[in-house]
C-alpha cells in the first residue's frame, strides 16, 4: 500500500466517525474559519489526530475548523506562529510532547515559552509505544543482563538524539545499571528496518508502525511503558511488571491557544474536546491507529508538562546533549 493510499484510507476512516452536527447557536466564536495549526507535514498520525480534532470541534461548536500544516524547526515554527496569533480563538495549535517537553530543551531559542505563551486547553490522546527487539532476544531481562555484562555490546536504534525513542532508553539504562550503544537514524522507518534485520538489537517503536512486524514475528515485543498492558498487545508485559516501578513513557497530542484567549472560549473548546474524545467510537478508532485516551483538561496537561520538562532536561544532560 502506498503512503498516499494509506493516508486516503485514514482520512476516509476518520470521516466515517462524523456524527450529525451538534451546532452551537451562533457558531464558534463567530464567523470565519478557525485554523488548527499542525506542526508536521501532511500525512501520518498528526493528520489522523488533527482530523478528529477539527471534525469534533466543528460538529459541536459550529463554524469551520481546518488543518493548517506548518512543519519545521522541530515543531517550533508552528508553535511560534500560534503564540504570536491574536488570542481570539481563531488560531489553535495541535501541540505535541516534542513541542512542549523536548524542543524547548533542545533549542537555545525556540521562540516561545512552553508554559507562559499558551493557554493549554487539553490533551486529546497519547501515542502508544513499546520496546521491540530482534527475535534473538526472548525477554527484557535477557537483553538487560547482556547489556550489563558487556557494556555497549547491546545496541539500540532511535530516530535521533533527544527524541521520544532516545530518552526512554537513557532512563531504562540508568535504572537497570546497563550501558547500551546508541545508534541514531534519520527517521523511524530505517531504525525499525535495521532492528528487524538484526543490525541493531532493540528500540522504542510506535505501536502503529511496529504492530504488523510483531504479528509477523519479525520483531519481539519486550515491554510496554504504560501503567497497564496495551489492549492491542495483551501478551506483552509492562515495564512495571518486569520490576521497573513507575516506568511509564508516552508521546501525546493536545490543543493549545495563544495566551490571553478569553476563558469562555477556552471552556467551550475544552468541553467540546472532552465530548469528542470520550465517545467510544473515537476510542475504538484510535486504538486501531496506536493511540489511546489521555487525561482531559488544561490542569492535567500543564501538570504533565511541568513534570516532563525537568525529567527530560536531566536525561539530556546525562547524555551530554547541549541546546543548539
Amino acid at each position: 500500500m502506498t503512503g498516499t493510499t494509506r493516508r486516503a484510507l485514514l482520512i476516509g476512516a476518520t470521516t466515517t466517525l462524523a456524527a450529525p452536527p451538534l451546532r452551537a447557536q451562533g457558531g464558534y466564536p463567530g464567523g470565519g474559519t478557525v485554523a488548527v495549526v499542525i506542526p508536521y507535514s501532511p500525512g501520518g498520525a498528526s493528520d489522523v489526530v488533527g482530523r478528529l480534532v477539527t471534525q469534533g470541534l466543528q460538529e459541536r461548536l459550529g463554524g469551520s475548523f481546518v488543518m493548517d500544516h506548518r512543519p519545521g524547526g522541530s515543531t517550533s515554527i508552528a508553535a511560534r506562529h500560534v503564540a504570536r496569533a491574536r488570542p481570539d480563538g481563531m488560531t489553535l495549535l495541535l501541540g505535541t510532547i516534542a513541542t512542549f517537553s523536548l524542543t524547548p530543551l533542545a533549542l537555545r531559542n525556540p521562540g516561545y515559552d512552553p508554559l507562559t505563551d499558551f493557554v493549554h486547553v487539553s490533551q486529546v490522546c497519547e501515542t502508544l509505544s513499546l520496546l521491540v527487539a530482534h527475535p534473538r532476544w526472548t525477554s527484557l531481562q535477557e537483553l538487560l543482563a547482556a547489556a550489563k555484562a558487556r557494556p555497549e555490546a547491546v545496541s539500540y536504534a532511535t530516530w535521533g538524539a533527544g527524541t521520544t525513542a532516545h530518552l526512554p532508553m537513557l532512563d531504562l539504562s540508568a535504572r537497570a545499571g546497563a550501558t547500551m550503544l546508541h545508534v541514531p537514524y534519520n527517521g523511524a522507518p530505517p531504525a525499525l528496518t535495521d532492528t528487524i534485520a538484526g543490525r541493531t538489537d532493540c528500540m522504542f517503536a510506535l505501536l502503529a508502525a511496529s504492530k504488523g512486524h510483531l504479528e509477523a514475528g519479525r520483531v519481539r515485543g519486550l515491554a510496554v511503558p504504560t501503567a497497564q498492558r496495551a489492549p492491542q498487545l495483551p501478551e506483552v508485559p509492562t515495564f512495571i511488571e518486569t520490576g521497573f516501578a513507575g516506568f511509564t513513557w508516552g508521546g501525546w497530542y493536545a490543543v493549545q491557544a495563544p495566551v490571553g484567549t478569553p476563558a469562555p472560549i477556552v471552556e467551550r473548546l475544552n468541553e467540546a474536546l472532552g465530548r469528542t474524545f470520550a465517545e467510544q467510537r473515537t476510542i475504538d478508532f484510535m486504538a486501531t491507529q496506536g493511540l489511546a485516551p489521555a487525561p482531559m483538561g488544561g490542569a492535567a496537561l500543564v501538570a504533565r508538562i511541568q513534570r516532563e520538562l525537568p525529567l527530560h532536561r536531566a536525561l539530556m544532560q546525562r547524555a551530554g546533549l547541549e541546546p543548539t
